[in-house]
């Protein structure tokens, strides 16, 4: 929909992927008056904009869906085990028609920030578009669906904007195909994006030069066209299926749930045998083959040491084997799932180019610099990632109670209350939020479990005459120290990754997300057991 002319909501969201149109649906079900601002011309969110070559969910399609409606979940039919980027896409605008949500969806325009107005209870949202910057508009209550890998993260290389060629960020890809035949190519990082669309680049081009800082472990998909005979025993009893899933540490994978023992008390014939079960049926499951491999270095070690063997046995040449080979925790990073990732660099157009050993020089017109060798190149894909968790968020001009910007409250790490409300910001709520287990989850199930939060937190204020919700400072800093002390006892911290968001040049390193799905969904329903316990609601918003 265009810009309408109203000025004043009940609720304003920003983002229209999974998370902002469940939101929208809620809303409306509440009978309040919303609009969603979204900065794509079209609805999906991450899977709007991550169009690369390969771009698949490394959650399985039966999983990775909502299930809101019952109805929803039994006609949509997925084609495969692990569903592409445009089947998602698809999915997500037969769900916006389904539900009819475009009508309060205004696409291309993005917030650009937001400030409370402390006297009258509101919060005045300022957006901009293809015609400029928009009068404000008012809201009561400001959502943040903005997603956690959504905010791409472009490197400061030296002559970047000199480069002749064609560049790409896998995390805005164009919406035309992009054909790399016969071209010389180089892809800066090793991610995920990278892993899942090097093998297609490396099928297309003339030649492909991957620059690589840090290996990373991955896993085999296993692929394939979703089983009908499987599709049907799922449905046949969806509701307990995704009850079972909640249940789970990560919210998925409970047709192979963890393995509670301890590596390091099985045989290595055990450990072996359990490794290879889950390597052979792919896909994240790898690390719950034992209970201790995020918690133990020693019986970490046994499952890094298993997909190193892994790699060495794929890859033919033994110096670029042991160059993708990681060292460091396996898991501490997100697990990569790919389809013939390590098999690709035996093509004798593949090149691995180690730029931790020589870092990049710069970029030229012509191509890339590093090691004092110049790489002619046509095209650069950028897998650099993303300004993860808070990036899109402290990008705009948001500000609370007596103007305190959000960039200012996070100068020292994101600080929230469940990962759903912030001190000093009242009326205004995270969707998968630092500090709550997002990105460790599956990203559906966690959305879901938040949006229900949120809207049911909207119906009890408006029975109870209550029209302002704001986080304690005391309940923050309790909610913070916990997700650090959680983190603390695993090896999460332990290697630099965007969880705590190392591949951002200054940015503060913190652990950002919680780790465990239950334990949180416990915690949530305790907090408003208790009459939202650790928030401070108010009939009317009063000076501090």
């Amino acid at each position: 929909m265009s810009d309408t002319g109203k000025r004043a909501f009940d609720v304003v969201i920003v983002g229209a992927g999974f998370a902002g149109m469940y939101m929208l649906h809620r809303v409306r079900g509440l009978g309040l008056s919303a609009r969603v601002y979204e900065a794509g011309s079209g609805v999906g969110g991450t899977w709007y904009w991550n169009r690369y070559p390969g771009a698949r969910c490394d959650v399985e399609s039966m999983e990775y869906s909502y299930q809101f409606s019952d109805e929803l979940q039994q006609e949509w039919h997925w084609s495969e085990r692990f569903a592409t980027q445009p089947e998602i896409l698809r999915y997500a605008d037969h769900v916006a028609d389904r539900f009819g949500l475009r009508d309060d969806i205004q696409f291309d325009t993005r917030v650009t920030g937001a400030e409370f107005d402390e006297k009258a209870s509101h919060w005045r949202v300022s957006t901009t578009g293809g015609g400029g910057p928009a009068a404000p508009v008012s809201a009561r209550f400001l959502i943040m669906a903005t997603g956690c890998l959504s905010s791409t993260n472009m490197p400061s290389i030296p002559g970047i904007d000199s480069f002749a060629g064609e560049k790409y960020h896998t995390g805005q890809w164009p919406h035309e195909p992009v054909d790399f035949t016969g071209k010389r190519v180089g892809v800066i990082g090793t991610g995920s994006s990278a892993i899942q669309s090097i093998p297609i680049i490396a099928g297309q081009a003339k030649e492909l030069f991957v620059f690589q800082r840090t290996p990373n472990y991955s896993v085999p998909a296993h692929n394939a066209p979703l089983d009908p005979d499987y599709e049907a025993r799922i449905k046949a009893e969806y509701g307990a299926f995704r009850a079972r899933n909640s249940l789970m540490p990560n919210a998925f994978g409970s047709s192979l749930p963890r393995n509670e023992a301890s590596a390091l008390a099985a045989t290595d014939q055990e450990r072996r045998q359990a490794y290879e079960t889950r390597w052979q049926r792919g896909g994240l499951v790898l690390l719950g083959a034992f209970g201790d491999l995020l918690l133990d270095a020693r019986a970490n070690e046994t499952a890094a040491e298993f997909v190193r063997e892994k790699i060495r046995a794929i890859v033919r040449d033994p110096v670029t084997a042991e160059l993708l080979t990681p060292w460091q925790v396996i898991g501490c990073k997100r697990l990569c799932v790919d389809t013939g990732y390590y098999e690709t660099f035996n093509r004798p157009n593949v090149h691995l180019v180690d730029v931790k050993a020589h870092p990049i020089e710069q970029i030229t017109p012509t191509g890339l610099r590093t090691g004092g060798r110049d790489y002619p190149l046509d095209c650069i894909v950028f897998a650099t990632g993303f300004d993860a968790m808070t990036g899109t968020l402290t990008k705009m001009d948001i500000r609370g109670r007596g103007g305190l910007s959000l960039r200012e409250k996070w100068h020292a790490g994101p600080r929230t209350y469940l990962g759903l409300g912030l001190a000093a910001f009242p009326n205004l709520f995270t969707i998968s939020g630092p500090g709550s287990p997002s990105v460790l989850t599956n990203m559906l199930v966690s959305i879901e479990q938040h949006v229900n939060w949120i809207a049911a937190c909207l119906a009890y204020m408006r029975e109870h005459g209550h029209t302002v919700i704001e986080a304690t400072a005391q309940a923050e800093d309790a909610w913070v120290e916990h997700v650090n002390s959680v983190a603390d006892r695993t090896l999460y911290p332990g290697c630099n990754s965007w969880y705590l968001g190392a591949n951002v040049p200054g940015k503060t390193r913190v652990f950002m997300p919680l780790i465990g799905y239950p334990p949180y969904v416990r915690k949530c329903e305790e907090v408003v057991a208790k009459g939202y316990e650790g928030f401070v609601l108010e009939p009317a918003v009063q000076a501090r």
